[in-house]
């Protein structure tokens, strides 16, 4: 299936049905008096978050959503029916915004959630509403009230406990495929993945989602590769796994440009929880290892893991060292550096 995480679609809810004029006509009743019914409600278009979505494709063969309209009213006193409501599915994660693709509307993050988007039309009242002392036989009634109708924008933000990032090449689909079960596509030329993959990891009886995106390179911010349009799927990780390709000559210079690109797409992305692992360990020799792991643990400030994704190699102590971000009370618990002063004190770098 093909990842689609952006679309924008038309919707309009249902016109209300007119009232009806109408007047008794009965044997015997000789001042029958009005009896026009009300017209009736238009229908009206939510969305509903389901689990069983993650992409939105579906919105790619149908953009436009339309509510019935209310029926009129009728003789006798009857009213007319209501028209019938339309629930758009969509999957959990989606923010709806206006159609000035800023404003948000609602972001729906919980199964089963719903959000009224546009409300159908009054059905218009009868003759018989209008009736009075003074005018006991009116020959007038509404019309039904017009719908809403509206252009929104759809934006899927996957959920998922920890993302993955790194430049091109740095081992992130290996090692999605070697801790779940997911099977993204590998090989060994840049932008390998062009959307991103889910997988869930098992580890001490415990699962772990975690969330593959396209690697970044220098001047993502700007558009450079692929740019960055899909970091958007890891702003609601609990943690990061910043994996670094460890037969990169210069693995600082690698690990800060990364760094560099999160601050330039949203600064608050820095005081998410990191877990550095140096990866393709198993093609380097223990010097080179070590030379390389003191590097990134003097510039990180932290624990550098030694793993190998192709290998199999060091993984799990790396999806237990995550398991402690995930849980929102430890999350609470951890001591972290002030959202000003990190922003305050980060630079681009040059």
């Amino acid at each position: 299936m093909k990842f689609l995480d952006q679309a924008k679609i038309y919707v309009k809810s249902g016109d209300g049905g007119a009232g009806c004029v109408a007047f008794r006509r009965e044997k015997y009743i000789e001042f029958g008096g009005p009896s026009g019914g009300d017209g009736g409600r238009g229908g009206s278009v939510y969305f509903e978050a389901v689990d069983n979505l993650n992409t939105l494709i579906d919105f790619r063969y149908q953009q436009h959503f339309k509510a019935p309209r209310g029926q009129h009213g009728m003789g006798s006193e009857m009213c007319g029916a209501k028209g019938e409501d339309v629930v758009i599915k969509v999957p959990v994660g989606t923010e709806i915004l206006a159609e000035d693709g800023k404003t948000l509307l609602k972001d729906m993050l919980k199964v089963g959630e719903k959000f009224l988007i546009a409300k159908g039309g009054d059905g218009g009242r009868g003759n018989i509403r209008f009736k009075s002392p003074t005018n006991q036989a009116p020959r007038y009634a509404e019309p039904g009230w017009p719908g809403e109708e509206k252009w929104v924008w759809l934006k899927l933000k996957i959920i998922a406990d920890v993302g993955l990032i790194g430049f091109p090449n740095a081992g992130k689909s290996t090692f999605l495929s070697a801790v779940t079960r997911a099977r993204p596509k590998i090989a060994d030329y840049p932008f390998t993945t062009l959307h991103p993959n889910l997988g869930v990891a098992q580890i001490d009886g415990r699962e772990i989602v975690l969330a593959d995106i396209p690697g970044l390179i220098e001047g993502a911010h700007e558009g450079i590769g692929l740019g960055d349009r899909f970091l958007k799927h890891i702003e609601r990780c609990w943690a990061f796994l910043h994996l670094v390709d460890g037969t990169n000559e210069d693995v600082v210079s690698a690990y800060k440009a990364i760094l560099n690109e999160l601050a330039l797409y949203e600064k608050k992305l820095l005081l998410k929880p990191q877990v550095v692992a140096l990866n393709k360990c198993d093609v380097l020799d223990e010097k080179e290892r070590l030379k390389k792991q003191k590097a990134l643990e003097k510039e990180s400030g932290q624990k550098v893991f030694l793993i190998s994704a192709a290998a199999h190699t060091g993984l799990e102590d790396v999806l237990r060292n995550l398991l402690g971000y995930i849980q929102p009370k430890n999350i609470e618990n951890q001591k972290q550096e002030s959202v000003s002063a990190v922003l305050s004190t980060w630079s681009p770098l040059d």
